[in-house]
């Protein structure tokens, strides 16, 4: 019996060692995965780093290896701790470069063109993403001249994680800002930084983490969030795998809804062919929606076609078609061939056409537009055109059309969880991961995905601010944003408005020490939520940089509504950022103000500038108690400027 059992002993000890070894192979590759030296993304060739500021250099090696950095005539050592990691800190350096770095451990690495001056995150959404390559045509010279080889961006690619923060980005690397490589800079951080570098002369790197169509919670982390228990529990709720693909099956039809086929595809002759011969198409104008031209509630395929008359002088020439925005998808035909397609509603459609397609007289165009939900077809007051060199041709006008396929009504389902819109998961995948490195400052352009409940946005905007300051380990970090510009139909009746909401939470961001906004509501676009003036946006955010990050004496805001009082019939408006002096930047009377009494029915109103106040009146109101200045989506003309030529901040009394 002693002996049975001294071996079964023996047995359960030995099965316990192969468990044990089992288990650290398992664990191994987890924590000691970095046989040789590793760097970030983020650290590599042509990087800018911020000068004038104690730098952090890291990367992962095997546990225990001794690393040796060498940058600007020093060396630095550490020692790769348990977890693999390693780091080292770099002392204050001044502007400068093209410098060489080597980091040595098991291997070497060399990393070469580095640059010494002023490192910018910039982030947000769709229009901190809009790429100079998008307003191609607004800012074609601006590309053509480009010649900043010190001015860089790192463009960080989308990725989301619901989990917990990453250690390192999927990709990346950094680019200069010469000629056609300057294409995929984000306009407003381009104009921004050149406007930098053209007063100092120092490098410029922008590191750009943005996602079109996401909130400000996305790009916040968990830390930053300790005062929203509601958001927490969501986070929470979000760590677990199977809950998030429980709520996503939920929104997923059980079986894949059918759709008929595209008649346009699938009768004998495709719609786009040139020898189709259209019969019983209908007449319809471009631009315009097919729903405002007797198309009711259509969602579904409407093929669009016309014979383009092309002179002789543009023929078998490279030529570009400009067709608007659509609404939602598109594909272009010309002479049968396609020619470009989008699969969103946004950018605007800006097609190449090779050389060798065109030819002189009749042309065939058509336009396969595709529309899920709302209005579809063409967007008004954008270009519609076919031009090469010199010559130009009009699209606008009547085209024939038929519906290729009517979409059938899809089942009401309970909403999924879209991860790069949950809390955390942007900051997590494409801010944790560079926040160890050292920046001048933060540009942010953000707000639209927010103005449904715009009133927490006066929450979250600070919430922000305070959070990445820590992540960053810079407690006083410059924090510059875009205040939301004009946007939607113009209402000519006073109104609320969600905007408008949303643009004062934004305005009461500037609590927060060290903060700057530009106001942009006269940059915007009625039927595009990403207007083209970005260079505007950019500089003004550059005029901002200089007053708090580099300590110019300059005017860099628009007035800013600070206090009121009223007198008999009349509402005194205070204001800050006056400059030189209010003004009405048309030479017109004051326009966009309104005035109401306890009621609250407001009605417009008269208003004259008194040095650097504002006088408003009307002879509705008798004893007013509220002012309203641009409150609207998009208010008709909002006026008042200093002499500086910034404009006023759309404000209300009536808190």
């Amino acid at each position: 019996m002693k002996k049975e059992t001294g071996m079964l002993k023996k047995h359960n000890s030995l099965v316990t060692v192969r468990r044990l070894l089992l288990l650290a192979l398992l664990i191994a590759p987890l924590t000691h995965g970095f046989s040789q030296v590793k760097l970030p993304q983020i650290i590599t060739n042509g990087m800018v780093l911020q000068r004038d500021a104690k730098l952090n250099m890291w990367g992962w090696a095997s546990p225990g290896e001794k690393v040796t950095l060498a940058f600007n005539n020093k060396r630095y050592k550490a020692t790769t701790s348990a977890e693999g990691k390693w780091q080292v800190e770099l002392p204050a350096m001044k502007a400068g470069g093209p410098y060489r770095m080597t980091i040595s451990g098991k291997n070497t690495i060399t990393l070469e063109n580095i640059l010494l001056g002023d490192v910018w995150f910039c982030s947000g959404q769709s229009n901190m993403v809009h790429q100079l390559n998008i307003h191609d045509v607004t800012y074609a010279d601006e590309i053509a001249n480009a010649n900043y080889p010190e001015i860089r961006q790192f463009l960080i690619p989308t990725r989301n994680s619901l989990a917990s923060p990453l250690e390192d980005l999927a990709d990346g690397s950094w680019s200069q800002a010469v000629s056609e490589e300057v294409r995929p800079f984000s306009a407003v951080a381009y104009f921004f930084a050149k406007k930098i570098y053209e007063k100092y002369h120092v490098p410029i790197g922008l590191i750009n983490a943005s996602v079109g169509g996401t909130p400000i919670e996305a790009w916040t982390s968990e830390e930053g969030f300790k005062e929203f228990p509601s958001i927490l529990q969501t986070i929470e709720n979000n760590k677990d795998t199977a809950y998030v693909n429980a709520i996503n099956r939920k929104a997923r039809p059980s079986q894949p809804l059918k759709q008929p086929e595209d008649k346009g595809l699938t009768e004998p002759k495709p719609w786009y062919a040139v020898d189709f011969v259209p019969k019983n198409w209908r007449t319809i104008n471009i631009p315009g929606y097919w729903e405002d031209q007797g198309a009711k509630d259509l969602n579904g395929i409407v093929w669009y076609r016309k014979e383009i008359d092309v002179p002789a002088s543009m023929a078998d020439k490279e030529a570009k078609v400009f067709l608007g925005r659509i609404v939602d998808a598109d594909v272009l035909y010309i002479n049968g061939k396609e020619v470009g397609n989008k699969t969103y509603q946004y950018p605007q459609r800006r097609y190449p056409v090779p050389a060798g397609l065109l030819k002189a007289g009749k042309n065939v165009f058509v336009v396969k537009v595709t529309n899920y939900n709302g209005k579809g077809g063409f967007v008004p007051d954008k270009p519609y055109c076919l031009f090469a060199g010199t010559d130009t041709v009009d699209l606008k006008g009547y085209w024939q059309y038929k519906v290729g396929v009517v979409f059938e009504p899809q089942p009401t389902l309970p909403p999924g969880i879209s991860a790069q819109n949950q809390p955390t998961s942007l900051f997590n995948a494409m801010v944790a991961p560079i926040n160890n490195y050292r920046i001048k400052g933060i540009l942010w352009y953000q707000g639209e995905s927010n103005a449904g409940k715009p009133a927490e946005y006066a929450d979250l905007l600070p919430a922000l601010i305070k959070d990445w300051r820590n992540q960053f380990s810079y407690p006083d970090a410059p924090f510059i944003y875009a205040q939301l510009p004009n946007f939607m139909d113009v209402n000519y009746l006073p109104s609320e408005s969600n905007w408008a909401i949303l643009r004062e939470s934004q305005l009461k961001g500037l609590k927060v020490p060290n903060t700057a906004m530009t106001v942009n509501i006269d940059l915007g676009e009625w039927n595009d939520i990403h207007p083209d003036n970005k260079k505007d946006v950019g500089e003004r955010m550059a005029l901002a940089a200089l007053r708090i990050a580099y300590g110019e004496e300059v005017v860099y805001s628009g007035p800013l509504y600070q206090n009121y009082s009223i007198e008999g019939n009349k509402i005194t408006i205070s204001f800050s950022h006056t400059g030189g002096g209010l003004i009405a930047d048309d030479g017109e009377a004051l326009s966009e103000f309104a005035i109401a009494g306890e009621d609250k029915k407001f009605v417009w109103a008269q208003a004259k500038i008194e040095g650097d106040k504002v006088i408003v009146w009307s002879d509705e109101v008798t004893e007013p108690k509220y002012v309203r200045y641009a409150w609207a989506d998009n208010p008709d003309n909002p006026n008042l400027y200093n002499r500086e030529g910034l404009p006023a901040s759309p404000f209300r009394t009536d808190q």
